[in-house]
């Protein structure tokens, strides 16, 4: 047994242990289901581009003193980041943003902690009521893969934007695969304290102290362990404001006459004695409206390696179940107005369609060049093995299916198909001569190993330097390349063990004339005469093939270059720009004559 392995190689031993091959391809197909089980769906690879955002938010101070104290301040610290090519800012009133774009292939991760630092030294320089800020990397998956737009009948903007912002949201963000839930438009409330200044000098106040008091009051700290008999307890003292009474009735403490400090709690002078304290709402920044009806939006944001279509599939499970529960009041009103669920899975769909259609075509072609049923059916039987294999690497090595895995998926299958017909022919040819026992079959496979090996590993070696291609090419490509190699291992392994085992087993059955094998012989009648010509001529045929290959290149140099192909989502887009500090409400008006 070991000397026919030695001889044979892994066709030898499959075409002897029968048992053995059907095991092992029932293991496949058990963790090869699973593994596409497994796998993500998303509509390309997960690609991270090199930036670094940073984000500084301070409400209501105009855009020239955003850009004097923050935005240059920024500039000048993470200008000099390690690697930086580029550095991009915006500042509009109450924000500051800068951008860091890195080449592609950096390692993002060393490049935040290196921008992190920079930021750092730059808070020193930063005046002290900005808010702290923001550094993260850029992430294309963190595009919505759904929004939602909620409007209702009889809540105000402000109750509905409340109830999105505190109760609504919060139901997705335990979801698998979520990573964030954002809230858009409508009115946010907010508690204006109004300081006249003519009173707060009275009572010897600046606005700075008056603002530092209250601040200062409206805090939790903690107030530390209680131990009991049976446990510990945390206690903490609450101090946040509660109501506009509280804050109206906030003691303030003032200087006395003596140079004293009042204690607070004693003094006669409240927040309402200089100050006026409304309810109202943050100035409105964004509008949002549907069929002319106000609303507020909902944007669901995934994890980078979560799957588009389970974490779109678990927010419309969550919200069926919110409204069987009555969660969701009668008069609040739910529209998703985008999903990308849907053209993910349109794009996958097609993929899979588009290769399983090539694999049926190329069994019918198998079929009437064959003329045997069972031996079609073995090919037909090996692709879905090599598919479900390439599904176990991809699953394995962390990746997803989307259009790039199925494209080399697809391409990979062609490759299969090739070395198992390869494979079944040698034998169904030795099966012709007579030779029917299964050392013939063995030695049928043993002429053609050697060929298979050697066409896979040429594939494979073109294939190779693509793995070493750089920028945003290299990163979209290479899952495209690695299922493609996948698929052609599988292919490997599947022509030199199932397709001997299952060939060696079916009865060679003369193949009968028709039009298919007329039309063969034909062809082959006729390349046999005309193949003289071009060997008795090399020189024509060697300028010939010149020819076509310099207008080849003509052709590939006045070809229409683009990154990406253009993809028709089924929906149209319209971006409208005003003047420099056109009004919201002016710009409104302006939309609503578009509508």
């Amino acid at each position: 047994m070991k000397q026919r392995f030695r001889t044979g190689g892994l066709a030898a031993w499959s075409i002897h242990h029968p048992v053995g091959v059907t095991m092992l391809t029932l293991t496949v197909i058990i963790f090869g289901l699973f593994s596409f089980k497994q796998l993500g769906i998303n509509l390309l690879p997960h690609i991270i581009s090199p930036e670094v955002l940073v984000r500084i938010i301070d409400q209501g101070v105009p855009a020239s003193i955003m850009e004097d104290r923050v935005t240059r301040q920024l500039e000048e610290q993470l200008a000099i980041t390690e690697d930086a090519i580029a550095i991009d800012s915006r500042t509009t009133e109450g924000r500051s943003a800068v951008d860091l774009s890195f080449p592609y292939g950096t390692d993002i991760n060393d490049v935040l902690r290196d921008a992190s630092i920079r930021l750092d030294r730059a808070k020193r320089f930063l005046p002290e009521n900005d808010e702290a800020p923001v550094i993260y990397k850029r992430d294309p998956a963190q595009i919505p893969v759904m929004e939602l737009i909620i409007s209702s009948n009889t809540l105000s903007s402000v109750e509905l934007r409340s109830w999105a912002d505190y109760t609504f949201s919060k139901w997705f963000l335990n979801l698998p695969g979520v990573a964030s839930a954002e809230v858009g438009g409508g009115l946010q409330r907010e508690i204006q304290i109004i300081p006249d200044q003519e009173k707060l000098a009275n009572v010897g106040l600046s606005l700075q102290d008056f603002a530092q008091q209250i601040r200062q009051q409206n805090i939790d700290s903690p107030g530390g362990r209680m131990i009991a008999t049976r446990q510990e307890i945390t206690t903490r003292a609450e101090g946040r404001f509660r109501s506009l009474e509280e804050i109206k009735q906030l003691p303030l403490q003032i200087a006395k006459a003596d140079g004293s400090i009042s204690s607070g709690v004693d003094s006669s002078i409240r927040v309402s004695d200089v100050a006026q304290v409304i309810d109202k709402h943050k100035d409105e920044r964004l509008r949002i409206r549907l069929n002319k009806v106000p609303g507020i939006k909902l944007s669901i944001q995934k994890q980078p390696q979560a799957n588009s279509v389970a974490v779109v599939n678990e927010v419309k499970h969550r919200i069926k179940n919110l409204k069987a529960q009555n969660a969701i009041p009668d008069d609040i009103i739910l529209a998703v107005v985008d999903d990308q669920s849907i053209f993910v899975r349109h794009a996958i769909n097609n993929a899979a369609l588009a290769a399983g259609s090539g694999a049926l075509l190329a069994m019918l072609v198998i079929y009437l060049f064959l003329g045997s049923l069972l031996r079609t059916l073995i090919i037909g039987t090996a692709i879905p093995i090599g598919v479900l294999v390439t599904f176990i690497i991809l699953q394995s090595l962390g990746l997803t299916l989307n259009i790039m895995t199925l494209g080399g998926l697809a391409l990979g299958m062609g490759l299969l198909i090739d070395s198992t017909i390869v494979m079944l022919e040698n034998i169904t040819r030795h099966q012709a001569k007579g030779n029917t026992s299964d050392e013939d079959a063995v030695n049928a496979a043993i002429e053609v190993n050697s060929p298979i090996v050697a066409s896979t590993s040429t594939n494979l070696g073109a294939l190779f330097p693509f793995l070493f291609i750089g920028g945003m090419a290299g990163m979209l490509f290479q899952e495209l390349i690695i299922t493609i190699t996948s698929a052609m291992l599988a292919s490997l392994v599947v022509a030199i063990t199932l397709v001997p085992a299952l060939g060696a087993r079916v009865k060679y059955q003369k193949h009968k004339s028709n039009l298919i094998s007329k039309l063969v012989d034909y062809i082959k009648v006729k390349y046999n005469n005309n193949a003289g010509l071009f060997l008795n001529h090399p020189f024509k045929t060697l300028t010939l093939f010149c020819l076509l290959f310099v207008l080849a290149l003509y052709q590939i140099n006045n070809t229409k270059r683009i990154d990406l192909p253009r993809v028709d989502e089924g929906k149209i887009s319209m971006s409208i720009s005003g003047d420099p500090g056109m009004q919201l409400d002016e710009m409104d008006s302006a939309v609503d004559q578009i509508e």
